[in-house]
């Protein structure tokens, strides 16, 4: 009986979901996915180049922004693959092992990136509050173990839940909403009870990116205090424009993807294109337009990119 249950755990097989249109326009849809593919990958690496040979850029801000950038590159490698099998190869299928795999890393990424908006929504508020003590309290080891911290916190949440849906008996027709796995689709496929484990996925949200968008909340109405104490009018709107950047991060990140988490639990009827859609961009859409908001805003780094660019 055990060997029978075993075969049926490793046959179990997913469908992914592309966008609803005609198998042959599949082609013309990936050729927009490889361009974001190429700009993702090409524009966080260039940060993460310059960043690191470029010593009058190893301060807090830039450092952060190298280990978001690392994470950007991590959500595009571990998503892309799967959207561009369904649209260039019609390669829908994918093993339990591997969806699991997948969705392991696309939430493990997702939550970093949460507390790497919240470390730098800190970097904001220490730069605008306290700048002449601002590089002696982030100093690169403390940076070092925030990071870390950070790493650890989302390892320990993510990491019961492919071990919990290996355990379930998936007997439905086992078709995904999206291009890639993630936990609240995969869960929805199995026969068994999921009560406890949907209140696990709701708890590991709720302690990762609510508590996360409440300090970085919280680290803006300190922020704001601090800037409306300053008398100079150009000094205050000189402060508030480092923050735009890290404000953008934050809208590409947070709106997605809280718009597809109540869709996903309460939104039983909405269009199926929706979520697809939706889907995308909380992926896609961070790490295409990060790279590209912070090199138009950040003066420094853009002139290192253009120098870049000229040699």
């Amino acid at each position: 009986m055990s060997a029978v249950n075993d075969t049926e755990i490793k046959s179990v097989i997913f469908l992914l979901t592309g966008l609803p249109v005609h198998e042959d326009t599949h082609l013309w849809i990936s050729i927009p996915f490889c361009f974001m593919c190429v700009i993702s990958t090409v524009g966080n690496s260039v940060i993460l180049f310059i960043i690191k040979t470029d010593p009058a850029l190893h301060e807090p801000m830039y450092i952060f922004l190298s280990m978001l950038a690392i994470t950007d590159l991590g959500i595009s490698i571990t998503t892309i693959p799967t959207i561009l099998g369904i649209y260039l190869f019609n390669s829908r299928e994918i093993s339990l092992d591997a969806c699991l795999a997948q969705l392991f890393f696309i939430h493990l990424l997702q939550y970093i990136e949460s507390s790497m908006l919240l470390l730098m929504a800190f970097d904001r508020f220490i730069a605008i509050h306290s700048p002449l003590r601002y590089t002696s309290i982030l100093t690169l080891p403390r940076i070092a173990k925030m990071g870390l911290v950070s790493v650890l916190r989302a390892m320990v949440l993510i990491l019961p839940l492919p071990f919990l849906l290996k355990r379930f008996q998936y007997c439905h027709a086992n078709v995904l909403s999206h291009s890639y796995c993630l936990y609240q689709e995969v869960m929805k496929m199995a026969c068994s009870d999921i009560t406890v484990h949907s209140i696990y996925g709701l708890f590991t949200k709720l302690f990762q990116m609510g508590l996360d968008s409440l300090l970085i909340f919280l680290s803006y109405v300190m922020i704001l205090k601090t800037v409306l104490n300053i008398a100079s009018h150009e000094e205050c709107l000189r402060a508030l424009n480092t923050c735009v950047s890290h404000l953008c991060a934050l809208l590409l990140f947070y709106t997605p993807e809280i718009s597809l988490s109540v869709i996903h639990r309460f939104g039983k009827g909405s269009s199926p294109l929706l979520q697809i859609l939706l889907g995308y961009m909380s992926l896609l859409l961070p790490p295409l337009m990060n790279p590209i908001v912070y090199s138009v805003r950040c003066k420094h780094l853009r002139a290192r990119i253009i120098k870049l660019f000229i040699k």
